[in-house]
This record gives structure tokens, sequence and C-alpha cells, in this order.
């Protein structure tokens, strides 16, 4: 059993949770992930290890309250346990030779970006956040965030908060200004990784992204997440998460990811009196 030591809303849709793990806080690293599984009949889910903390011991994990684990998720609270944490899982972060680089993370993909830029940034390397939400009530992490990075350019495609636009743009505009990127780091939905990837491809920057498909086991026996980069199949969860976005199918990996689509609306329907973990 592991105890919820710490409970946090980030926003409507999104909470934060610390969790008493000190063997995974142990060995964690950026990149990493965990699977979880709540109570005796839940279903394991994996989550992106957004922080850990290895003199308490405690592990942070982000979550969009979006299907039926993560909705009971949100219910427990400060002193509740959770039956099963595993991990640390997947290949942890590796940067070399990287002395700038822009960190971007699209709505719950800054949570995943945040572990990265401190990774780096207290690595000594100039780290240059971007993140972008559709409005400024979705905004989250900004505060830690700016603890670790030389600049922070928080947008929202509204404009109700910090620059109006895409992360895209605000990318191009500070390349076109004169900043020279090692490393471009790419976190979020789909199409806004191709999007930065189709931009750094064409400018010769070497860009990571993290990969998130359907994910069972997480020890590359089920097969659920692979991937198709560089022509040869990957497995998010043995050869990532991270991997080079010039050469992952998008395309391939946007129709795997609504394959599911429908089975999830039945089984939000089926369960919704009964949110049990």
């Amino acid at each position: 059993m592991f105890r919820i030591v710490k409970k946090r809303i980030l926003n409507t849709q999104v909470k934060l949770m610390e969790i008493e793990a000190p063997f995974i806080a142990k060995k964690a690293e950026p990149g990493q992930f965990i699977i979880l599984r709540a109570s005796e009949n839940g279903e394991r889910i994996p989550l992106t290890i957004a922080d850990f903390d290895r003199d308490k011991g405690t592990v942070t994990i982000v979550f969009q309250e979006v299907g039926n684990t993560t909705k009971a998720l949100g219910k427990l609270n400060e002193g509740d346990m959770i039956l099963d944490f595993v991990g640390p899982l997947g290949t942890a972060s590796h940067f070399d030779n990287v002395k700038k680089t822009a960190i971007i993370g699209g709505g719950l993909g800054t949570a995943i970006s945040y572990p990265q830029a401190k990774k780096l940034y207290g690595m000594g390397v100039e780290v240059h956040s971007i993140t972008g939400f559709r409005n400024k009530e979705l905004i989250i992490l900004e505060e830690e965030l700016k603890a670790v990075s030389n600049k922070l350019i928080v947008a929202t495609d509204d404009g109700s908060n910090g620059v109006k636009g895409f992360v895209t743009d605000i990318l191009k505009n500070l390349i076109e200004e004169g900043n020279k990127y090692d490393l471009v780091i790419a976190i979020g939905p789909i199409p806004m990784m191709k999007a930065v990837c189709n931009l750094t491809k064409v400018l010769g920057i070497k860009t990571i992204v993290s990969m998130n498909p359907v994910m069972i086991d997480g020890t590359g026996m089920c097969g659920g997440c692979r991937l198709t980069v560089g022509g040869k199949v990957k497995f998010a969860c043995i050869d990532g998460p991270d991997f080079d976005g010039h050469e992952v199918d998008f395309d391939e990996a946007m129709r795997r990811q609504n394959m599911y689509k429908d089975e999830e609306k039945i089984s939000q329907k089926e369960h919704k009196c009964n949110l049990g973990v």
C-alpha cells in the first residue's frame, strides 16, 4: 500500500498527488513513469513521474480526470492508500553536450516537461520553457517551471493569459531572435509535437518527444504501446517514452490513439455509477 501524503488541485480537470514510495523515489529519473492500481478491482494505468524527492521518499504524479480510474483516483485524499504503485519504468532521459534548450509543454504535457527542465537546469543548461494552454484557467505548474527556467513563456490560445498564440509560433520567434538551441524537447498532444518537429526538422535542431500511447503491462510484453520510429517498431514502455521526434510516425500514432474511443465511451456509460477503482 502506498500513502498519499499530499494532494493539490491544479485546475478543474487536473490534480497533483505526492505518493510515499521511497524505493521508487530512490531510483526515479526524468522521463520515467509508474503504473498504479488504486484498489483490488481497479485497472492498471501508467502515469509519468512528474517529480520525486529522494530525501522524503516521495514520487509526484499529475493526472487529468478523463477515465473511470483517474476520476476515482481524484476522489482519494491525503492519508488514503493506493494499492499498487510500480516503477520506475521506461528509459530515463539522457542529455549529452547540451548548452541551451527549449522545452515545450502543451497542456498536461507541462507536467512531463517540468522534470526535464528541472534536470537540465540543475546541470547548468540554459533552459527556455514554453507552455501552451487553451485558456488561463487551465494553466498548471507555472511557478514551478519559473524556478527551473532561465526564460518562461506561457501561451494561451485565447490570449487570456501570457502570449496569445501557439507554442510553435513562440519557438519560431525565439529562433528568429537569434537563440541557437542544441536541443528542443516537445511534450503534449500529438498534433502539437508533430508541428514542433516539422519546424525543427527544417532547421536541423535535434528534437525529443515523449510518446504516451495506449499502455497495458508496461514491460514490453503486451505490444499495446507500439510505435513506428525510424521505420522500425518500437515500444514506448521499454524503448521510450523519449524518442527522436524527427523519426516518429505521428500519423500512425494518432490513428492508434483513437482506436478505442468507442470502447471508452461504453465503459464510461456502464460504470457511471461505479467509479470503483
